[in-house]
Parts: structure tokens; sequence; C-alpha cells
């Protein structure tokens, strides 16, 4: 097929001697979808087989097992009629093209293969075509309406592709490996045309990538799968980008107002989170498991980027947090959940935090101008409240029940953060407290409660009855009585019995002098009072009885609560 430099010549003198036959192309394979033909000036890779009319074969690239590579028009190595023939042809078109002896190999022949004045067919098949002037093509197939970045030179970037020759024929798949394709962009890591058509990608983008031979793998190949002087076709999905020089991104989409306090290191936060990757894909959501995340802030607990990206939040707040991998899981991944070289999406919703050292916080909501008790340890309340979390969830409520409870402070009845912020209100007083979980449930958390949750109670106080100190039923707000026993003797008669010992003690309370402990029947702790005075069960109290104990120290009568 190759002419030798006769045939010019012979071609002349046969023209000049009358009119002569033209070149047959017989178009039998049209593809359906042709971007373009074959031009003067154009490379061509095309498989042929060159037989006689008669159907004897003289040559074939089938049978060298490499295509024919060169160019069409220009200083051609082939003969006139071929190079005539694949003109206007389309990759994957097949041609029979009949070439006529002054197109071909003239009076002369070609050595022993091809005789004198042969008419030559040849059954083309186009492989490729190029031109040294082409560029890169892109076509974007699909783009993601918010894009917010696209790649740039030394950007790292993870993309699925599908890798085809001009043919059609698949040579390589990110796909059927089920794994992205990692690398740093324009460092060299890719063959050049790819480094030019993926720098302006979004993620989640879609493109067709079409790289000429020059920009692909040249005259090399690759392997057994890309031949030399191949273009090729890239169907690429970028999955990811980001930069080693990239830090946290934060992104704060909502804040309630006000914001009383922001996070610190040493804090210990709850919150919500989805975790995704940028093309959308969740990975992972405390949501589902309807549970959230708990841990100490800046002290390694978590990804570094999230460590970061929680300092400096209120509770309530939203916020969307871009992790790069070197402050996320890294190159590794993280088991068969995080892809190696991932950016991770964080959406996250502060549901509280708190302060190990962080005591009972008291805002007085309503307090009386008239205010002569305050609650204190050992008093019996009864008071309303409403408990929630502090992103509102509502726990539980004193209207949830018949009538508001009653409680003595200070003796273990309540969880101690709720004891201490019901101790020195006024009647009528409405306070709003903040628990932290250790004055609360703690890490155990209780029913409807969850672990480690700060807690918000809305409280009034309705009313007071102030109390004895614990394993106490009675005691004296004044000096008691001295001699003691002559006073409780009512009637002088040397014997107190129970009712005159009861109304004693009921005159005493009556007039201020003493205190009964609260939420007792007063008969009930009388009648105990009493026993525990009439030592010998007879039923009446008398002077030796009441003086029975005496103090060692000072030889002072011990009455007990009297």
């Amino acid at each position: 097929m190759f002419a030798p430099a006769l045939t010019v010549l012979l071609t002349l003198i046969q023209v000049a001697c009358g009119q002569l036959e033209d070149v047959i192309i017989d178009r039998y394979f049209i593809p359906t979808h042709c971007s373009r033909e074959v031009q003067v000036g154009d490379y061509v890779r095309y498989q042929y087989n060159g037989t006689f009319k008669d159907g004897r074969k003289f040559d074939s690239s089938l049978d060298k097992d490499f295509p024919f590579v060169g160019q069409v028009g220009v200083e051609s190595k082939v003969i006139p009629g071929l190079d005539k023939g694949v003109q206007g042809m389309c990759v994957n078109e097949r041609r029979k093209i009949t070439i006529p002896p002054h197109l071909a190999y003239g009076v002369l022949g070609a050595g022993l293969v091809i005789p004198p004045d042969a008419t030559l067919v040849f059954d083309v098949l186009l492989l490729d075509l190029w031109n040294k002037e082409d560029k890169v093509q892109i076509r974007i197939l699909h783009k993601q309406q918010n894009c917010k970045r696209t790649v740039m030179p030394s950007d790292f970037v993870r993309y699925h592709y599908n890798g085809s020759l001009l043919v059609g024929n698949l040579f390589d798949s990110s796909n059927l490996r089920n794994s992205t394709y990692d690398t740093y962009v324009g460092q060299g890591s890719l063959i050049k045309g790819m480094d030019e058509g993926l720098l302006g990608m979004c993620v989640g983008e879609r493109r067709s990538i079409i790289i000429p031979p020059f920009l692909a793998y040249d005259d090399k190949g690759y392997g057994t799968k890309v031949p030399p002087y191949a273009t090729l076709i890239f169907d690429v999905l970028l999955v990811d980008v980001f930069n080693v020089k990239d830090d946290v991104k934060v992104e704060v989409q909502k804040i309630p107002q006000p914001c009383r306090r922001r996070t610190v290191v040493g804090d210990f936060i709850r919150y919500h989170y989805n975790g995704s990757f940028q093309d959308g894909t969740v990975f992972d959501s405390s949501y589902s498991r309807n549970s959230t995340y708990n841990t100490f802030i800046g002290m390694g607990y978590v990804i570094a980027g999230i460590d970061k990206a929680l300092q400096g939040v209120c509770v309530g707040e939203w916020r969307r947090v871009t992790v790069p991998p070197h402050l996320a899981y890294g190159e590794n991944g993280s088991g068969e959940l995080i892809p190696g070289s991932a950016v991770l999406i964080f959406d996250l919703h502060i549901i509280d935090f708190h302060n190990p050292k962080d005591q009972v916080d008291i805002k007085v909501i309503y307090k009386p101008a008239e205010c002569n008790l305050i609650s204190a340890a050992n008093d019996l309340i009864m008071y309303r409240y409403n408990c929630s979390l502090l992103d509102g969830t509502r726990l539980y409520s004193s209207d949830d029940y018949p009538e508001p409870p009653r409680v003595t402070l200070g003796q273990g009845k309540l969880i101690a953060g709720l004891d201490e912020g019901l101790q020195g209100m006024c009647v009528l007083e409405r306070r709003e407290i903040t628990v932290p979980p250790h004055l609360a449930h703690g890490t155990n958390g209780a029913s409807g409660v969850p672990s480690n949750a700060v807690l918000l109670f809305e409280l009034e106080l309705l009313q007071l009855q102030k109390g004895v100190p614990e394993g106490f039923l009675f005691i004296w707000l004044q000096d008691s009585p001295e001699p003691l026993f002559p006073a409780m003797d009512m009637n002088q008669d040397q014997e107190v019995p129970l009712e005159e010992f009861s109304a004693f003690i009921k005159l005493q309370v009556a007039e201020g002098r003493g205190r009964l402990h609260p939420g007792i029947d007063s008969d009930v702790i009388l009648g105990d009072m009493f026993k525990k005075q009439d030592r010998n069960a007879d039923g009446k109290i008398t002077e030796d009885e009441l003086n029975i104990n005496v103090n060692e120290d000072n030889d002072v009568p011990k009455h007990e609560e009297l």
C-alpha cells in the first residue's frame, strides 16, 4: 500500500493519454453518530485488508497486529488512491475502496507482491482521527446549580470515570472497581489532557473529556488496553475536591437569640448530625440512632476538624461543617464507611453543652415585693414546675398531675440541682434554673431524660412551711422555758399526760417559740415525742423522766427535741 516515488510520474503520463478511472468508494457501514470526518492534514489510525479484484489478499494490518497510522494528504506514505479514499470517513465507518492502477502502483507494480496495472481493493475500518491542532474537548453533561468551588491546579480530586477509545471500546473503569481514582491535579500524576480536562469541575459535575493522542499516551500506548496513537474519551464524575492547604469550613446556618454562652475547650457537648460526602451521599447520622453524639470538646475524642468546628457554638445553633481529609480520616479512611482522602460534610445541630465545673444557673423571673420567708433545707414546700431540654423538648411538668408536688428540701428527695434551685425562694417567686447533668440525672439519664442532658426548669414556689433539721420532729425557735417541766405541767399536778403535753407543744408553736416537722400530722408527731419522754410507758411524763438524759460534758439535762 505504500507509494513508490514513480507513482506520481506514472499517473501524470497516464492522465495525458486520456480519461482515467477515479477511486470507487463503497461506504457499506456508516455509524449513526459522526462528529468529525477525515480531512487533509488529519492523522488517522485504521485497520485494512488489501486484496485484488479476484479477492486474493496481498496485505493486511490485521496480520501485522498493528493498524496503520499516518497523516492524510501531506507527504503521505500511502498510495494516492488510499489517501483519497479515506477522506470524509467517520470513526467506526467501514469502506470498500477500489483503486485503479494509476492511483495505486501503476504500470510498474510493486515488486513481487503487486503486478503492473493492478486494481486494488482496500477494506478499511477507521479507528481514530485527530489533528495536531486539536485541543482537549470538554462536554459538560451535568453540572450542579450551586457550585461553590471548582478544581484548581494542585487540588486533590476523587472521581469516577469510564475510559473508552473513539470506537467505543471500554479500556478502563473506576466504576467496575467500585473505587474512585484519587490524585493531585497539575502535578504530573495524570496524562496532560486529563490534567487539563479536570480543571474547573464542580463536585457532582459530569464531563465527557476527549483527549488527542499527543496529550494522552501518544506513540507508547498503555499496556494492552490503550494502543499507541489513541484518542481517549473519559466520562468523568467528580466526587471530591480539596487542597492540602484547606482548613475546616464552617457555615453558620442558624443562631438562636439570645446566645448566652458559647462552647470552649473542655466543655461537654451533645449534638445531632448528618454526615455526608460532597456528592450528597449520607454515610452516617445520629438521627437514625435517635441518640445525640456526646463528647468533650478539644480533647481529641473526635476528628480534628469537628473538634475545631464545635468550639464557639451556641445551644440550638445549626452549622454545616466541611472537613478536608487531613483533618478527618486522612488517606486511609475509616473501615468500609469512609473512603480514603474523603472530604466530609457534617450538618450539626447543637442540643446542649456544659462544663464539668458548672453549677446551677438561677435566673429570677419574678420576685414579690414583700418576702418575709425564704425556702431552705428541711423546709416543706409546694411548687409548680416545667422541665425541658435546652432545645425546648418538653420532658415533664407538674401540670401533668392533679396537684403540685410537696417535698422537703435538702433531704435527697430531688435531684441535687433542682433542690438547690428551689432554696432561697419566696412564696410566689418564679425562677428559671439550668441544671448541668452532674447535678441532674448524670451519664445514665432517667426515664425520658437522655444521658448527659442539661435540664431547664421553670419554677414557681406556691407554699412554704419552714422545717426542722433532719432527724428532728420539733425545734425551739427561742430559748426553751427553764426549768422546762413546771412550764409543761400546766395544771401543776406533777405529771403530764399526752393531752397536756400536746397542748403545751401546740401553744409553743402557736406563739412562734417552736416549730413542728412540716408535712407530718401534728398528732402523730406529738404522740411520737410523748412516747420518747414517757420512759416507763405509764401514760404520763414526770419530772424525773424528762431529766433522765444528762449531757456528760456539762451535766445539763438533755431532752432530745425538747
